[in-house]
């Protein structure tokens, strides 16, 4: 009997002891990671909304755009952005109308298929150039933003784009998307006695 009191009283304090252990294990901090700063989340709150929200500050030429897109983005979409090997970003009007039924594919560019200026800016903004994202200033951005709309017969020559003119301008395809207003499942929603979930 006294050895199963011992044996009780060993099992017990060895419980004690792992339960310390674990509350002191949960308790301690490991010094891993930092907590953001306003100023580190700044860093990655750089998208752009179609209507101009989060564009910052700076202008850039068709000209200059020219220059940038020349020495950092010809390589893969061609010097007149007729793509190879990388996507092409210039042509393909009239091509998303009919596709497929006529045997080929549409060509979606910035001409053809992108619904807002803004959009071209955040993506390069974030994406590009491919081996380099994000190292472009942010007037080379709106410049090569420029040139492309440019090359896609969407503004003249002289045109200079910022955070106030970029929203403004208009693209060929912005109304040729429409909402989904089908529901997103066919399941008829449960509201009581619906039977045993599934497995």
């Amino acid at each position: 009997m006294r050895a199963l009191e011992s044996h009780r009283t060993h099992i017990a304090a060895t419980v004690l002891a792992m339960a310390a252990v674990c509350a002191q294990a949960q308790a301690q901090t490991y010094g891993l990671g930092l907590l953001a700063s306003e100023r580190d989340l700044a860093g990655w709150n750089i998208d752009v909304t179609p209507d101009g929200a989060g564009l910052p500050p700076g202008s850039g030429s068709v000209t200059l755009g020219k220059q940038v897109y020349e020495n950092q983005c010809a390589a893969c979409h061609g010097l007149k952005g007729e793509g190879k090997p990388a996507d092409a970003l210039v042509g393909g009007h009239g091509s998303l109308k009919g596709a497929g039924a006529n045997g080929k594919p549409p060509l979606k560019t910035i001409g053809s298929f992108w619904p807002y200026a803004t959009t071209v800016f955040d993506f390069i903004n974030r994406a590009m150039p491919y081996n380099a994202p994000q190292s472009l200033k942010a007037d080379e951005v709106y410049a090569v933003t420029a040139y492309l709309l440019h090359l896609n017969g969407i503004v003249p020559a002289d045109a200079v784009l910022d955070a106030r003119t970029l929203p403004q301008v208009r693209m060929p395809n912005r109304d040729g998307f429409v909402a989904d207003a089908r529901p997103d499942t066919a399941n008829v929603p449960c509201r009581r006695s619906c039977g045993a979930p599934a497995r």
